[in-house]
């Protein structure tokens, strides 16, 4: 029992310094743009079953219930939490958020993979080409002519610019939105991206504001939806947790030694 015990134990701890590591990743990005918080879920470990309820216990009764012995915790997973930050106005033309669900598209190197954000913080390359601070290219991609002016993106994702020697502004190009029917299952893959997994299911692409997908707010971003409360209640939560478990082991380890010098 003590050296089972010391397992439950060892399990525990692993499981709190987990969510200390998830809880440290979401305080670090608070200032991240287009940043989710992670959630981690916990489940239990396997029963070890020393009777069955309702199993005989004798020739006319039986257990009303039965003996199961926990043996710890893990980690199921960590879920994205989807609700969406505070669109701050930057009052930069290139910026954009959006306002709801979706995810901006861009074109990833390397095999011309799609890589899906929230951070709409984009720029211009050399060619005028709209373009993420990695340098890669939102997808459609759209060219801004050189020395063009009052660049405006519309709350459906036209993009429109005064080109040098016209009067009225130019339509540039339609950014698309991508939407999925499980967006939790997106695999962040660092620098803001997430890309596609079985589990989310094929990007649904279309018009902003349309099928769900939210609209487009211009010279705004969107910040991380970290709450810096929240995060630390867990925190004491998590470390208050730890400590406890931290506690079985010594308990058992002096049990142990008594054992041993009892017998």
């Amino acid at each position: 029992m003590p050296t089972s015990a010391l397992h439950v134990a060892r399990t525990g701890l692993e499981a709190q310094d987990a969510r200390m590591r998830v809880i440290a990743n979401n305080l670090a990005n608070i200032g991240t743009t287009g940043f989710k918080r992670d959630r981690v879920d916990f489940a239990t470990l396997a029963y070890q079953e020393q009777r069955t309820a309702g199993q005989a216990s004798t020739g006319q009764t039986a257990f009303a219930v039965g003996l199961n012995l926990g043996t710890g915790v893990q980690v199921q997973g960590t879920t994205r939490m989807q609700t969406q930050g505070t669109l701050n106005n930057t009052g930069n033309a290139l910026d954009i958020a959006l306002d709801g669900d979706g995810f901006f598209q861009v074109e990833l190197p390397g095999g011309g993979q799609p890589g899906f954000t929230r951070a709409g913080n984009f720029t211009l390359s050399n060619d005028g080409t709209i373009i993420t601070a990695q340098g890669y290219a939102l997808q459609p991609p759209i060219q801004v002519p050189p020395g063009s002016q009052s660049i405006t993106i519309a709350p459906d994702g036209s993009v429109s610019a005064l080109a040098p020697g016209q009067a009225e502004p130019q339509l540039l190009g339609q950014l698309q939105i991508a939407s999925f029917v499980n967006p939790a299952g997106l695999r962040a893959i660092g620098d803001n991206f997430l890309v596609e997994t079985a589990a989310s299911g094929p990007a649904e692409v279309g018009l902003a504001g349309e099928n769900g997908r939210g609209q487009i707010r211009q010279r705004m971003l969107e910040g991380s939806n970290v709450n810096v409360v929240e995060e630390l209640v867990e925190m004491i939560e998590t470390q208050r947790a730890y400590e406890i478990n931290s506690k079985m082991v010594s308990a058992v380890d002096e049990m142990l030694r008594n054992a041993n010098q009892t017998l």
